[in-house]
């Protein structure tokens, strides 16, 4: 199967900025902000939403840590941070693709459990596939794929990002 390229890595540290400057917009009037990332990707993704906003904007940022179970959802979902970390905060929800919207909406769930301040969710490929009413607030591109098409966004070791469809 062939790889098609859709975002180069200047393409996605330029989405990067854009988000993290929406981010900044959103949540200009909270003194902290918490980001969360789904495991692994997502979490790389998030990071890099962090530094971003750590050169533009004098927000406090906490990192989290989202581990769940793509295969069971609706297992138990485990953060890096406790609750009373993020309770009373404002929380942006990250993940590198948004397919069917399970992942996310699981995940939205969990942090429902806590007051929060305000809370969005970004994305760096929204596939327009979605199962359940979720979206991205924050998002790289909007794709059309066919439900047999694959996105692949690949963080590699050497800071370089690439994401593709296969």
């Amino acid at each position: 199967m062939s790889q098609n390229i859709i975002l180069t890595h200047q393409e996605i540290e330029h989405k990067i900025k854009r988000i993290a400057y929406q981010i900044y917009e959103t949540f200009v009037d909270e003194e902290e902000i918490v980001i969360a990332g789904i495991a692994h990707n997502g979490f790389i993704f998030a990071q890099k939403i962090a530094t971003a906003l750590d050169d533009i904007a004098a927000l406090k940022i906490a990192l989290c840590e989202v581990n769940i179970n793509k295969q069971h959802p609706e297992a138990v979902i485990q953060t890096s941070l406790s609750q009373k970390d993020y309770a009373n905060k404002g929380l942006i929800l990250v993940d590198d693709v948004l397919n069917s919207g399970t992942t996310l909406i699981y995940a939205v769930r969990h942090f429902l459990d806590v007051p929060l301040t305000k809370f969005k969710t970004a994305v760096l490929v929204d596939r327009n596939h979605k199962k359940y009413p979720v979206k991205a607030d924050f998002k790289g591109i909007s794709l059309s794929t066919s439900l047999l098409e694959h996105v692949s966004v690949v963080f590699d070791e050497n800071g370089q990002s690439l994401a593709y469809l296969s």
